[in-house]
């Protein structure tokens, strides 16, 4: 099977993964005796426990394990070879078996699989089963020394391809590697299957799946879902997904991260549940099944297992289950250049421009140098540190130089990056000359890193195997602008080179474009040498026509190269390389290898400087380079002056330090400067009455300026960070002085607030200055940092319990992360308020694509001032409610504008013509047992069974699976249990809940005791469709009464693709047919009133809570009644709570004001059908219900009818609507507002 025939199996069911082969195996009870069989029997080593062995010592039991799986529905069977590699077998001293044991696994199951496939009718696959080793060779075992490791890249290819060559000669359909938890580990596997392929002639899909560490969702070598994903996703890779870890349930949220970034086809087999004290797994296949049916009818999956503790039982109910669902289609990915180090960096056409730090070079830094040299290796890995903290978001790493052996010192300092979390976040450069070391570095780094660089310096060939082999280990590639005849120095020779490099790349191997950075050298300038003078101005033009020319392709250099004339001379330099990248960067340029702690801005220079600059940067005049050379010998004049009297630095100082205070304030702040904060601050200190008046005034208007020169792109990134560095030093300056003046201001806490830059997401600036203001105002400030996974801001916001939680985020990916992180945030059953901020956001999609994924609210904030005021108004109890209720008027009024805008409506007319009346098959209604109307009291005792305590936990903010709470015993150990599972150990949290049931129970007892009936009318009679009204027969009707009701309804007008309309008049037929229609009522009102006269707010709001959910449960007994006894067309029906809460029974009720009825002013056209007085209802001018625990609809007795949303209507609708209701299409348009 290659990948195209996988893929179309993908495509058309949800294929299921056998389960786990080792729990099965521990059920048979096996003896040391069945491990070693004859053959093994005199073996020195302790066998039992080796299952690899049993396919050659008990391969009938393996058979029959595998047999099991495929009667239980498996569609996939993998071999029992998890172990069977050289590393892992060395325990057993079985290295040498190796091959025969992978051979004989694959050839058992091809056997069975070919026999059990012809005899079933379906196709059995066989998944060669690679499991990871038992060593890791992205981490040292030896915490005394982090460099070393107990396997190298080599080690493990060679295992791996000795275990993969025998799996396809034994004839395995698949390649699975699972169970990974070092993704360097895998990248070996993954180079080594491509390797056994070439070497056995047969392609074999490969599966990966990967097992996470905890909660975080990342990797046990510490890597995010998305950076394991960029670091695979060179390799020719069918299926990616989650194994092992977690039970189902706990899976879940990470599965769907994974599907979330997945451009391949999702697996998932998790264990069946998590192991008891005793190791045991006890979640049943029921239980694991029903929580499957979660990933399935959200679309997660395309291949579902079990790991650990599942059975063939397991596997049986997982598949019947997947039966009923859909695969996942895989989603458009826009391309982009995926890097990754522990986290990953996306490269997009939106991204801002990326640093790369350059001090890690022993060329360009001989502190760098004189470090590695003499092996001081921590403050080596303090200079990376700084870098990353700085803002560099690659690290660029060269170790040539003659007297070192940069092989062995290439490797060892990333072997110890790799043990700095802090660095190893972002990915890094390998920067060499040497071909030797850059395949050896690549062998280091379980990321995807960028290798520089490689050029057809010397020819085709040896370009494309490099190339070539850089696509294996899965990394991109600087490529310079060298050929043959030498460097590219001209516009035209730089695009000649790098559209020749391009096409041999992507056209002669399939190079991903994404993943070629052009290099097209940035030659030095002013030199003196007049034909040195246009290399910048060919470097900004070379830029601008690769991003042009040569789709994906990115851009980078050394901008130190373009000053190298004026060595000695820092600050001209500098001012150089800012106006350089302004321009450079405007044109395209997407990297660069730069200095991340420079200080000098774009903005920064004098303006006569800067002009003269551009002059020679951009080729604007040619004497330009020769006033640059003569300034720049004027400087060093001048700071030769300066050193022998100390005047003129001073001078220069003493010139800015004239200004007023709160422009030296702004200054400062803008230009990142410590020195004279302190004094400063002490003069503004005299000035203003309050230190937080400082803050507000002089220092924000320094970071607004800022905020306005990064967005203007003459600041750049490693530059911000100092500046919010400055602000802090500012602030913590201040803040004894506003400890000291807390008589002026509130002594406690404001409130609490959690600050998360969320995940993906490196930019800080923003959360940073919002941290800083709300700090000032006496808010206590929890500030998580950057690329902060949403599980981690969920579990800090219920371990912390703050007032507030801030999301920041600055690129585009970043809003849909916001969106993930507030759904999590409300199945946690979260309510605190959530602000939202950054570049990219904005009102209208907060409005649309993040509030309504929470209930609690949800602000964008445009403007860091803005957060106390919000806070402020959140926070106080006699504005919190206002605010709230304006700022979802206003939400509500913006969603329904864009979705409006945005959805396509096909015509009513068209529309009509597309009803699904013409597909509906013919059927013989059934003409109801009890014709007319019946009124009834339902005692409670018969409506309890029926209460959907899912809608009860959602009511009171809680996720719905609390309902679970309902299932538990009164011992104290069960719900100490509960507590741990559901509330994450919160135990107040998990006494509340359980509280809550506990007070509800009570309270449904005493209603019980009181006598409390549901009163309910049903009325059965004749009916049929005219146009989209159904018109219904009133045989009851009193004198002066029409006979007939009218019941206008509403048809869907945005149907997908071919797609028919749907109205609920499509569901009667137009002779012989029948309707009901339903009121069903519960009044409590008499309780509420008592404990309002208590002023018991809380029991008071119980009492609603469970009236309304009476009166849903009663309308679920009530319409049962009618199917199987009243109109009786469904009086077999036997049917559970559970499938009748999914909706499984025959027909439907809708309801009122529900979305396939929206129009709750119907309740008026149905009052003659019921006669509402008649059981204590009434209703108000609008059409609602009084006692608000009220339920009234339709019956549809149809066997096709389902429920179904109308959706957003044309005007053309609405205007048709208003003529058939006799009402103005102005008030159509209100009592259709929130369709």
């Amino acid at each position: 099977m290659d990948n195209k025939d996988f893929s179309n199996l993908l495509a058309e069911r949800i294929l299921i993964l056998d389960g786990a082969t080792g729990t099965m195996i521990q059920s048979y009870g096996l003896t040391e005796a069945d491990f070693r069989g004859s053959r093994f029997s005199d073996s020195l080593c302790d066998l039992r426990g080796n299952n690899d062995l049993l396919v050659l010592t008990r391969p009938d039991i393996i058979r029959e394990i595998a047999e099991r799986y495929i009667d239980a529905g498996a569609d996939i069977i993998s071999t029992d070879t998890f172990n069977a590699n050289a590393i892992s077998m060395a325990d057993y001293g079985m290295e040498g078996l190796v091959g025969e044991i992978n051979r004989e696994a694959a050839r058992l199951l091809r056997e069975l699989a070919d026999s059990r496939s012809a005899e079933l009718g379906r196709p059995i696959l066989v998944a060669g089963s690679v499991g990871p080793t038992n060593k890791t060779a992205s981490m040292s075992p030896d915490v005394n020394d982090p460099a070393f490791r107990a396997v190298t890249f080599d080690d493990l290819f060679n295992a791996y391809r000795e275990q993969t060559v025998a799996l396809i000669e034994g004839g395995v359909d698949l390649l699975l590697f699972e169970t990974v938890f070092d993704t360097l580990n895998l990248k070996a596997g993954l180079d080594a299957a491509r390797q056994a392929m070439d070497d056995c002639g047969k392609r074999c899909p490969v599966m990966v799946s990967v097992t996470i560490s905890g909660p975080d969702g990342r990797t046990f070598s510490g890597q995010t879902l998305k950076a394991f994903l960029a670091s695979i996703g060179h390799a020719d890779i069918a299926t990616v997904g989650i194994n092992c870890s977690f039970g189902a349930a706990d899976m879940l949220p990470h599965v769907a991260e994974l599907v979330r970034i997945s451009p391949m086809p999702v697996s998932c087999h998790p264990n069946a549940g998590l192991p008891n004290a005793m190791g045991e797994y006890e979640e049943t296949p029921e239980t694991m099944a029903l929580h499957i049916r979660e990933y399935l009818s959200q679309g997660l999956l395309n291949i579902v297992g079990g790991c650990c503790g599942t059975t063939p039982a397991h596997i049986a109910a997982i598949a019947a289950e997947a039966k009923c669902h859909s695969p996942r289609p895989l989603p458009e990915i826009p391309a982009a250049m995926h890097l990754s180090g522990l986290e990953p960096v996306d490269i997009r056409p939106d991204s801002l421009f990326v640093n790369v730090g350059e001090r890690c070079n022993v060329a360009g830094s001989r502190k760098f140098l004189r470090l590695i040299k003499e092996g001081k290796l921590d403050e080596a890995l303090t200079i990376a540190r700084k870098q990353v903290e700085d803002g560099a978001q690659i690290i660029d790493i060269n170790m040539d130089d003659g007297m070192m052996d940069a092989r062995k010192e290439m490797c060892g300092f990333l072997n110890l990056i790799a043990s700095e979390p802090d660095i190893a976040r972002v990915p890094v450069m390998i920067d060499s000359s040497k071909w030797e070391v850059i395949e050896a570095a690549l062998k280091c780094v379980q990321g995807k890193p960028i290798v520089n660089s490689i050029s057809l310096k010397e020819g085709e060939q040896p370009f494309l195997e490099h190339a070539r082999r850089i696509m294996q280990l899965g990394a991109a590639t600087v490529v310079m602008a060298f050929d043959e005849t030498g460097q590219a120095d001209t516009f035209e020779r730089k695009t000649e080179v790098c559209a020749r490099a391009y096409r041999l790349l992507t056209e002669g191997l399939d190079f991903n474009p994404e993943d070629i950075i052009f290099d097209p050298n940035i030659l030095a300038i002013a030199t003196g040498m007049k034909e040195h003078d246009r290399y910048g101005l060919d470097f900004i033009r070379a830029v601008r026509w690769i991003k042009e020319n040569l789709p994906g392709a990115k851009v980078s250099g050394g901008v130190s190269n373009l000053s190298f004339s004026f060595r000695g001379n820092n600050y001209l330099r500098e001012a150089m390389h800012a106006v350089f990248l302004y321009h450079a960067i405007a044109a395209g340029m997407d990297m660069a290898i730069v200095n991340p702690s420079s200080a000098v801005t774009y903005e920064d220079i004098e303006p006569e400087l800067r002009s003269l600059l551009e002059d020679v940067v951009l080729y604007r005049r040619e004497e330009a380079a020769e006033e640059l050379i003569e300034h720049a010998q004027q400087m060093l004049r001048e700071k030769e002056s300066a050193s022998q009297s100390g005047t003129a630095t001073a001078a220069k100082e003493e010139e800015w330090h004239k200004l007023t205070v709160e422009e030296r304030l702004t200054h400062a702040l803008v230009k990142g400067i410590y020195d004279h904060l302190d004094s400063d601050l002490a003069e503004a200190l005299e000035k203003y009455p309050d230190p937080v008046s400082i803050i507000d005034g002089p220092l924000m208007e320094g970071m607004n300026r800022v905020g306005r020169l990064f967005g203007e792109g003459k600041m750049f990134l490693p530059q911000v960070v100092k500046t919010a560095r400055t602000m802090k030093r500012a602030v913590s300056i201040l803040t004894p002085a506003i400890e000291a003046r807390k008589d002026s201001r509130e002594a406690a806490k404001a409130g609490k607030v959690i600050f998360a830059t969320v995940k993906g997401d490196v930019h800080d600036i923003g959360k940073n200055i919002v941290s800083i203001v709300l700090a000032c105002n006496n808010y206590e400030v929890i500030d998580l940092g950057v690329m902060v996974p949403a599980e981690k801001i969920v579990s800090t916001a219920i371990a912390e319990k703050p007032d507030l939680v801030c999301l920041s985020g600055l690129i585009t990916p970043s809003l849909e992360e916001m969106a993930h992180v507030v759904e999590l945030m409300e199945k946690s059953g979260l309510d605190i308020p959530v602000m939202v901020g950054g570049a990219t956001t904005s009102r209208i999609h907060t409005a649309v694509k993040i509030a309504p994924c929470y209930s609690a609210p949800v602000i964008h904030v445009p403007d860091a001032s803005q957060n106390p005021l919000i806070a402020a108004r959140l926070l106080n109890s006699s504005t919190r409610e206002d605010y709230i209720r304006a700022l979802r008027d206003e939400y509500s009024t913006l969603r329904q504008r864009e979705q409006l805008r945005n959805t396509p409506k096909i015509p009513l007319e068209e529309a009509r013509k597309r009803s699904i009346r013409h597909s509906l098959q013919q059927h013989n209604p059934v003409e109801p047992a009890v014709k007319g109307r019946t009124v009834m009291d339902i005692p409670l005792s018969e409506v309890l069974p029926f209460i959907n305590w899912r809608f009860f936990c959602n009511a009171w903010k809680m996720p719905g699976d609390f309902s679970s709470v309902t299932t538990l015993h009164d011992c104290p150990s069960c719900r100490r249990a509960w507590i741990e599972k559901h509330c994450h150990g919160d135990v107040q949290k998990g006494e509340e809940v359980l509280k809550l049931y506990d007070d509800a129970s009570a309270l449904l007892r005493e209603l019980q005791r009181d006598g409390t009936v549901c009163k309910a009318v049903v009325t059965l009679t004749e009916a049929y469709p005219e146009g989209d009204d159904i018109i219904i027969s009133t045989a009851e009707a009193k004198e002066g009464e029409s006979s007939t009701v009218r019941i206008p309804t509403l048809r869907s007008q945005t149907p997908e693709k071919d797609a028919p309309t749907r109205s609920l008049a499509d569901y009667i037929l137009l002779e012989n047919d029948h309707i009901g229609a339903f009121a069903v009522t519960v009044d409590l009102s008499k309780q509420r009133e008592r404990f309002d006269a208590e002023g018991d707010s809380y029991r008071s709001l119980l009492v609603q809570s469970i009236g309304h959910r009476i009166a849903e449960a009663a309308s679920e007994y009530l319409h049962s009644k009618v199917r199987r006894e009243l109109w009786g067309y469904a009086k077999d029906e036997s049917l559970t709570i559970h499938e009748l809460f999914q909706g499984r029974y025959s027909g439907i009720r809708p309801a009122v004001g529900y979305p396939s009825l929206p129009d709750q002013k119907l309740t008026h056209e149905l009052a003659p059908l019921l006669r509402f007085e008649e059981i204590g209802v009434s209703l108000t001018e609008n059409g609602a219900m009084e006692p608000s625990a009220t339920v009234c609809g339709l019956y549809i007795a149809h066997p096709e009818a389902s429920y179904f949303l109308i959706g957003p209507v044309g005007e053309d609708q609405m205007a048709d609507y208003a003529l058939r209701r006799k009402l103005p299409i102005e008030e159509i348009r209100k009592l259709l507002a929130h369709n």
